[in-house]
């Protein structure tokens, strides 16, 4: 090869290397830009609600209104919320999950239909950078926070109430329990407080966990306990929610039991303050509802802003698949016929006018509610 050509073909390769250098350098410098933090977030956040479902209904009469409210206030009206209710299917839920993912939400507050099966779609929303919070039930997968009640307090709430309206008759005959469902963690960690209270002071006639929490499978549940114990045996019901608790009842009167034995209830449902003026469920468990959907606003904003959980979540729990989730927990209350002034009126939860109708007219004068 003669010199000059040789020269022609070094200044051919010269020239290919560093174009070659410089797009290799700007590529590096596109990756780095990619591995830069985005900007810090503002109030502007898009913030998704799942909820369960829509038959117990402090999903959309309390917990969904409470947690636009709250959003608003702590976004100055600027945060926006992308709300669905799975109707207690767990296919439908993870669709939602999806549709979250495709709506680019900044931060997403869970309440799972079913807990562990929930667990890939919180991987999907976390591999796609979005933090997730789970709301009232704890929710397997890679979870950033979580709010709710003290759930094993809530059980044993709900057994020293049965007790005490059993008193001396503790022993008297058996009781029903009647659980939430098994895809609820909650439901576990309700029956889990309730049986610390009762195991050996009652005997347990019969226990069911009641499929999707339905009260006409509450209902199914009471009538075959009722045909297996016989109704003049039975002492007090251990129901986990109210929905229930109104299924449980409706089977005693068809079974023609009177006068009704005590029965359990939780989330002081308007139709279950109603039953307590009136007698028929003993109590129900009365449970801040602004408290949790504060906290789970409040996380949930914190975390779409990169901000730290440390003044809203003051301890720590494990899921099945997570170790030490920040965590904010809320007390419950035990609602009788006894504190309705101090509780849901109280809180400005229900009217006099709406728990008072002509039905219950006669029973609220007793209480004194006017």
């Amino acid at each position: 090869m003669n010199t000059r050509l040789r020269r022609a073909v070094v200044a051919a390769a010269v020239t290919a290397m560093a174009v070659s250098l410089a797009a290799c350098g700007s590529a590096k410098e596109s990756s780095d830009k990619a591995k830069e933090p985005s900007a810090k977030k503002g109030d502007d956040l898009t913030v998704g609600l799942l909820l369960p479902e829509n038959q117990t209904a402090r999903y959309e009469s309390f917990d969904k209104p409470l947690i636009e409210k709250r959003l608003n206030e702590v976004t100055g009206g600027k945060g926006k919320l992308i709300y669905a209710n799975a109707k207690q299917d767990a296919t439908l839920q993870t669709q939602q999950v999806d549709t979250m993912i495709t709506n680019k939400v900044d931060v997403l507050i869970l309440d799972a239909v079913d807990a562990k099966a929930i667990a890939g779609s919180v991987k999907k929303v976390k591999d796609a950078g979005i933090p997730v919070v789970a709301f009232d039930r704890l929710a397997e997968g890679p979870i950033d926070a979580y709010t709710s009640f003290d759930n094993e307090e809530v059980g044993r709430v709900q057994g020293k109430a049965l007790l005490e309206a059993l008193g001396a008759k503790a022993k008297d005959g058996k009781i029903v329990m009647m659980n939430g469902a098994v895809t609820d963690p909650s439901a576990g960690q309700y029956k889990k407080g309730a049986h610390a209270e009762l195991d050996g002071k009652v005997t347990i006639g019969k226990e069911y966990d009641t499929k999707e929490w339905k009260p006409a499978n509450a209902n199914a549940n009471m009538a075959a306990a009722i045909t297996a114990i016989g109704k003049d045996k039975i002492v007090g019901v251990y129901s986990a929610n109210d929905g229930m608790a109104g299924g449980i009842i409706t089977a005693l009167k068809a079974a023609g039991v009177s006068p009704l034995p005590p029965v359990t209830g939780q989330d002081a449902e308007l139709a279950a303050v109603q039953r307590i003026v009136a007698g028929e469920q003993f109590m129900s468990v009365y449970l801040p509802y602004a408290p949790e959907t504060a906290a789970a606003v409040d996380m949930a904003v914190a975390l779409a802003k990169g901000e730290k959980l440390d003044s809203i979540a003051g301890t720590k729990v494990d899921s099945a698949t997570a170790k030490g989730i920040p965590t904010h927990l809320v007390p419950s209350v035990s609602l009788t016929k006894n504190n309705i002034k101090d509780t849901v009126l109280k809180d400005g939860i229900f009217t006099v006018q709406q728990i008072c109708t002509a039905k219950y007219k006669a029973a609220c004068d007793k209480l004194g509610l006017k």
